[in-house]
C-alpha cells in the first residue's frame, strides 16, 4: 500500500484558502488609502479574476451559462436575505409622502429603464426581441446586497434621510418588481411577439396575481412570525431566548411558501422584513435578527463575487464593443436620466436628486435572475446577455463602489450634520 504524501496539496483546500485570502484582502487594502468604508465588492471580483488567469488549473466552478443551477440557488439565498434586511432597516414607515419618491423610481424609472436597455439590445447588440426584454428586465432592478453605502442604517438608529429611505426601499422592492419583465421575456421567447396571444394572461397573472399574493404573504408572514417570537408564550418569548437563526428560518418559510402559491417570494420577504419591523418596534431582538441575516448576507455575497470573479474570463470570451457601449449608455446614461426624470417635483435637493438618479448598483440579483430565465429555456443570446450582464456588474460595482463614500459626502444629509456641528 503507498502512503500518501504528507503535503497532499488538495486543489480545494487550496480553493479555500484563497478564498479566505481574497476575501481578506479585498476588506483590507482599501484601508491603506481610505478611511471610508472599503470599496471590497469589485476588489473581490477582480481579485477572484485574477485567481483564474494566474492559477486557471484552481478554478473549477462551473460556467453559469452550462449549469445555472448552483449558480441561481447561492443567488436566491442571497438575494432573499438581503431584502429581509432592506425591511427590518426601516424605522419609520412615514407618510405617502415619504414614498413618493420610491413610487416614482419604481413606476417610472425602472419600466423607463427596461425599455431603454431592451431598445439597446435590439439595436446595438442584435439581440431577438425576446433577449433584449430580458436584459432590460435583468439590468433594472437595483441590487439590496451591493447598495449598503447608501441605505439606512441597522433598526433603531432612526435619522432616515429621504436619500437614504428611497434607495433602500426601491432596492427592496424592485427585485420582485422586476419578475414580470423576466416571465415578458419567456413568454415572448416561447410564443412570439405576439401580445394578443399571451398579454391578458400575462397581466392577470403575472403582474396583479403574483405581486398582490408576494405582498400579502409577506404581511402574513410578518405578523406571524411576530406572533410566534414576541407573544406566544407571554411568560416566555422566543424573542427574549432565542437566536438570530429564527430570522433566517422565517425568511426561508415566507418565501418558500409564497413561492408554493405563485406568488413573488422576492416581495414576501422585503414586505415581511417590513412587517416585523413595525411590531413590537423598540425591542432589542429586532437589531438580533438583523445583525444575523446580515452577516449571512455579507458571508454568502463574498462568496459569490470571487466566484463570478473566478468565471469573468471566460464569459468576457464573447464580449464585444457593442456590449461595452451597452454597458457604459446604461449605467452613465439610462439609469441616471431614468431616475432625474421620474424624481421631477419630488422636492429633493438636486445633489440628492442626482444621488438617488445615479447609485442604482447592479449586483447579485441579475445573476439570480439570468440563472432563473436560463435554467427554463435556452436563449439565443444567452452568451451575450451573459457577457453583458457580468461587465455591467463588474463596471457598476467598480464605479459605485469607489465613488460612493464621496458621493454620499455631496448629500444635504451630510451637509446639514456639517452645519450643525459648525454651529455648535
Amino acid at each position: 500500500m503507498q502512503e500518501e504524501a504528507f503535503f497532499g496539496f488538495n486543489r480545494y483546500h487550496i480553493a479555500l484558502a484563497v478564498l479566505g485570502l481574497v476575501v481578506i484582502a479585498a476588506r483590507w487594502l482599501p484601508r491603506l488609502v481610505s478611511r471610508r468604508e472599503p470599496a471590497a465588492a469589485p476588489l473581490m471580483i477582480l481579485f477572484g479574476a485574477g485567481v483564474a488567469l494566474l492559477l486557471p488549473d484552481l478554478a473549477t466552478l462551473p460556467d453559469p451559462r452550462e449549469a445555472p443551477l448552483p449558480w441561481e440557488l447561492a443567488s436566491e439565498l442571497t438575494v432573499i436575505v438581503a431584502l429581509f434586511g432592506a425591511g427590518m432597516r426601516i424605522d419609520d414607515l412615514g407618510s405617502w409622502a415619504r414614498w413618493m419618491p420610491t413610487i416614482r423610481m419604481l413606476g417610472i424609472a425602472m419600466p423607463l429603464t427596461i425599455l431603454s436597455v431592451a431598445l439597446l439590445g435590439v439595436g446595438l447588440t442584435g439581440m431577438t426581441v425576446a433577449g433584449a426584454i430580458l436584459l432590460g428586465a435583468v439590468l433594472a432592478p437595483t441590487d439590496p446586497v451591493l447598495a449598503a453605502d447608501v441605505q439606512v442604517g441597522p433598526p433603531q438608529e432612526g435619522e432616515e434621510h429621504p436619500v437614504r429611505f428611497t434607495l433602500t426601499t426601491e432596492a427592496g422592492l424592485n427585485d420582485g418588481l422586476a419578475f414580470p419583465f423576466v416571465y415578458l421575456g419567456l413568454i415572448v421567447a416561447a410564443e412570439g411577439l405576439n401580445p394578443g396571444n399571451w398579454l391578458m394572461e400575462w397581466l392577470a397573472l403575472d403582474v396583479v396575481y403574483r405581486i398582490a399574493v408576494g405582498t400579502a404573504m409577506g404581511w402574513l408572514g410578518g405578523k406571524a412570525l411576530a406572533f410566534i417570537l414576541f407573544r406566544l408564550p407571554s411568560d416566555a418569548a422566543l424573542a427574549e431566548t432565542g437566536s438570530g437563526v429564527v430570522a433566517l428560518a422565517g425568511i426561508l418559510l415566507c418565501y418558500g411558501s409564497t413561492e408554493l402559491v405563485e406568488g413573488y417570494g422576492f416581495i414576501a420577504v422585503a414586505i415581511l422584513g417590513l412587517t416585523l419591523r413595525r411590531i413590537e418596534a423598540d425591542h432589542h431582538f429586532h437589531r438580533r435578527l438583523h445583525d444575523f441575516s446580515e452577516s449571512i448576507e455579507h458571508a454568502l455575497t463574498a462568496v459569490l463575487l470571487v466566484a463570478l470573479g473566478t468565471v469573468l474570463p471566460l464569459l468576457f470570451r464573447d464580449l464585444s464593443w457593442g456590449q461595452v457601449v451597452a454597458a457604459l449608455a446604461l449605467l452613465l446614461v439610462i439609469r441616471p436620466l431614468a431616475g432625474w426624470v421620474s424624481l421631477a417635483g419630488s422636492g429633493f435637493h438636486p445633489r440628492d436628486r442626482m444621488i438617488v438618479a445615479v447609485y442604482g448598483v447592479r449586483g447579485i440579483g441579475s445573476i439570480y435572475y439570468l440563472c432563473y430565465a436560463g435554467s427554463h429555456m435556452e436563449f439565443v443570446n444567452e452568451d451575450a446577455l451573459w457577457s453583458l450582464v457580468a461587465l455591467v456588474i463588474l463596471i457598476s460595482t467598480i464605479l459605485h463602489g469607489f465613488s460612493v463614500g464621496w458621493a454620499m459626502e455631496q448629500s444635504s444629509e451630510t451637509r446639514e450634520r456639517r452645519k450643525l456641528a459648525v454651529d455648535r
